[in-house]
């Protein structure tokens, strides 16, 4: 089944969406994430963080996620965490560093 709003991977056109599913903590996370570049650190550590979460690397065409759509499923998986909103920015902010890594890591190889 076809759902327009599934994709591989966690979407940045969902962030705006989900900044009314907790405090307003994490209400001003999705506001840095949503309001950086496409390419920012912040928006690439937004996305990963939020595949992490919903688990898009299991995702297929087939399943209940995929035919629910990225939007519904982001919802569920923000609702399904335990975890304060303070943990969800730390798990932002490990995802920054990991991505501020891997580029610093690229740039260096990429000069040698």
């Amino acid at each position: 089944m076809y759902n327009p709003d599934t994709d591989l991977i966690f979407p940045p056109r969902v962030i705006p969406a989900l900044s009314t599913e907790r405090s307003s903590v994490w209400k001003d996370l999705v506001a840095l994430a949503q309001n950086s570049g496409s390419d920012s650190p912040e928006k690439v550590a937004f996305i990963l963080m939020m595949a992490r979460l919903n688990n898009c690397a299991t995702c297929n065409a087939d399943s209940y996620r995929a035919i629910q759509g990225c939007s519904s499923c982001a919802r569920q998986a923000l609702k399904r965490f335990h975890g304060t909103d303070e943990e969800l920015v730390r798990l932002f902010a490990a995802a920054r560093r990991e991505i501020i890594q891997y580029v610093e890591s690229k740039i260096q190889t990429d000069s040698h």
